[in-house]
């Protein structure tokens, strides 16, 4: 146990803050929610007020780190970052020069989110992706518009006859298959690799919306080496350290990847150990040093997660009951706008089908209990 504190900035620190608590570190926190788990798990939080609306910005985040530092008795070991770093490079060289960073840098983050620069990377090494373009396509069939640097597939949207060329914005063909990710520590000569299955949770607005994860899916053995190999390959090629995760969707037997998220993911959740074994694989491959503790025991049942949104309608929390299998559990008088994130759920079970299963009817069962409690 190593008892050294540690910074992290993300939109939802929650996830990171956990891993590090049962790796033995004080984590402590710049977020946007500052929810209930978070606090439980960190040494302390700051809440970056609005930075879900806007991004991250400079001077708030700064002050909030600077505060975190202050705070702990001895020097955090480095800075962590999670989701809402991925078109802000400029920021991240900013925190780079200021606290130890415990990941990529800013070089790796733009040439993973750039699509020129990544797309032509994965021509070259052979690995199949969907056919991308920087303008709007003739026909706008069965294309999609993301945002340069979007995560969570909030920015994803269907082309129509309206799309037009916008800055930071790219084109991508519709394919349709099963989506699955490669997440893992990069890096070290301890590189770990674990596939997760996802799903969306469609809205109106927002059609590709993040939804769930779950650990261990069926895949066929030759297709899983066929995901690993590809990122593997993409995280040499990116020289990735660390956490990473690799966004498939796989159609007629071909895996097509999609994005590189460089940082911890939503996959976390769902493939991380009770003793925050990859947090401290991550500490150990960006650091470059031996990395401590027992290898980590084979997961011997399947683990999901999910994401409850506000889609009945705006709210504000009271005083609710949460299910143990609850997290990121606002305080009472926290207001959650139309179809932002409420809250997430967990269910473990013996295969993946089952646990995605439990998961879903967990999240009708504590949609019924908060807006009944509302």
């Amino acid at each position: 146990m190593t008892d050294e504190p540690v910074l992290i900035a993300a939109f939802s620190g929650r996830a990171l803050a956990q891993s590090a608590r049962r790796a033995g570190y004080r984590p402590l926190v710049a977020d946007a929610f500052g929810d209930l788990d978070t606090r439980n798990a960190a040494a302390a939080v700051q809440v970056i007020d609005g930075a879900m609306a806007t991004g991250f910005r400079t001077k708030p985040l700064i002050q909030a780190l600077d505060a975190l530092a202050a705070s702990s008795e001895t020097k955090p070991v480095g800075l962590i970052l999670g989701s809402g770093f991925e078109d802000k490079p400029r920021l991240i060289t900013t925190l780079a020069s200021r606290y130890p960073l415990i990941g990529n840098d800013a070089t790796t983050y733009k040439a993973c989110k750039d699509p020129a620069v990544f797309f032509a990377k994965l021509d070259a090494l052979g690995i199949a992706h969907p056919e991308t373009h920087s303008n709007p396509p003739t026909d706008p069939e069965g294309w999609l518009t993301k945002r340069i640097g979007g995560s969570g597939g909030r920015h994803i949207r269907i082309c129509d006859a309206t799309t037009s060329e916008r800055r930071r914005r790219y084109f991508q063909k519709r394919i349709s298959g099963d989506r699955l990710s490669v997440g893992g520590v990069f890096g070290t000569h301890r590189t770990r690799i674990a596939l997760s299955r996802q799903w969306i949770a469609p809205s109106p607005e927002q059609p590709f919306r993040f939804g769930g994860a779950v650990s261990i899916p069926d895949v066929a053995p030759k297709l899983r080496n066929k995901l690993e190999s590809a990122a593997r390959d993409v995280a040499s090629a990116f020289r990735i350290v660390g956490m990473a995760s690799f966004d498939f969707i796989v159609s007629d037997g071909t895996p097509h990847l999609l994005e590189v998220n460089p940082r911890p993911g939503a996959s976390l959740d769902v493939l991380d150990d009770d003793k925050g074994s990859l947090f401290r694989a991550h500490v150990a491959a960006c650091l470059g040093v031996a990395e401590t503790g027992a290898t980590p025991d084979a997961p011997t049942s399947a683990r999901a997660m999910a994401i409850l949104h506000a889609d009945r309608g705006a709210l504000t929390l009271r005083a609710t009951q949460w299910p143990v299998w609850s997290a990121d559990r606002g305080p009472p008088g926290t207001y959650i706008p139309k179809g932002a994130p409420l809250a997430s759920v967990f269910a473990d079970a013996a295969t993946a089908d089952a646990a995605e299963a439990l998961a879903r009817a967990r999240l009708a069962e504590l949609e019924d209990l908060i807006y009944e409690h509302s």
